[in-house]
């Protein structure tokens, strides 16, 4: 038998301090990649869709503002969805959708409608509430759903001298659903530039 030229390596013999630096260093890994695993309680709560999936219920989406029509009257340009915000409104479980809807104009600023959308199972979206109509001559704001609770920032006119870009009144209100019906409450009716 031929004896090697090269010189013994010091990691070729296995001592107890090398035993206990492998189960060190092990340990040092586990920990880090538990460390690292996502937090399956922040996961559930910030995604309904697999909290009702876990609990053997299927998802419903939210219906469509893009499928349903809207009582618009816009000369052949059409309609465009400017804001939606999904929504549980009336705590039936079933999500609704709250669209806010003008025609698709080239520009000024023209009027929006605020829309409640509901959807059957295979059916097309229908409006169940209009909250704010385009006859109103109104815009839309800053605009959210939550907890139930439509909050928006409608911009709208003092008087019909006041050119359409620069809408010069501003009222922040809320519609809930209450004993079968949207009630809206004013926040405040202060004009845009905060003077009364």
């Amino acid at each position: 038998m031929q004896t090697s030229a090269l010189p013994d390596l010091a990691h070729t013999d296995t001592t107890t301090m090398h035993w206990l630096a492998t189960a060190a260093a092990m340990a040092a890994v586990v920990a880090a990649a538990a460390l690292l695993q996502p937090d399956t309680a922040a996961s559930a709560s910030t995604t309904p869709r697999r909290t009702a999936v876990q609990h053997g219920a299927a998802a419903v989406p939210p219906p469509d503002p893009a499928r349903a029509v809207f009582p618009l009257e816009c000369g052949g340009v059409g309609n465009t969805v400017a804001k939606q915000v999904p929504g549980d409104l009336d705590g039936d479980g079933r999500p609704e959708t709250v669209a806010v809807v003008h025609c698709a104009a080239g520009s000024g600023t023209p009027p929006s409608g605020v829309y409640v959308l509901t959807q059957g199972s295979g059916a097309a979206p229908r409006i169940v509430a209009t909250l704010v109509d385009p006859a109103q001559k109104m815009s839309v704001g800053d605009f959210t759903v939550r907890d139930g609770v439509v909050s928006a920032t409608l911009l709208g006119y003092s008087s019909p001298a006041i050119p359409s870009c620069c809408p010069d009144q501003q009222e922040k209100v809320t519609w809930q659903w209450q004993n079968g019906a949207f009630v809206r409450s004013s926040l405040s009716d202060d004009s845009a530039d905060g003077s009364a």
